[in-house]
């Protein structure tokens, strides 16, 4: 398995991991996947990067259940000006 916390932080691989999962995974399935490229990651570190994240409005968290929530890439399109 390849290593990248070296290399990349996690909020980064967070964002490859949705694109490539349709935009979208639960908590526990992005868990999950960072669990294999990040040994010692928690909860609590994933919680902060999402947190990060949400604010800097790249992701949106919305909760499924009590305990689950659902994680979603937010695709912006960005136009510049004066283009039709």
């Amino acid at each position: 398995m390849p290593r990248y916390r070296e290399a990349l932080p996690v909020h980064t691989i967070i964002v490859e991991l949705l694109d490539k999962n349709q935009g979208a995974l639960t908590d526990t399935e992005l868990y999950k996947a960072l669990k294999d490229l990040y040994e010692d990651i928690n909860y609590e570190a994933l919680n902060k990067s999402l947190m990060k994240l949400e604010i800097e409005g790249i992701i949106q968290v919305t909760s499924l259940t009590k305990a689950k929530k659902r994680i979603e890439l937010i695709r912006k399109t960005w136009k510049k000006e004066g283009a039709s």
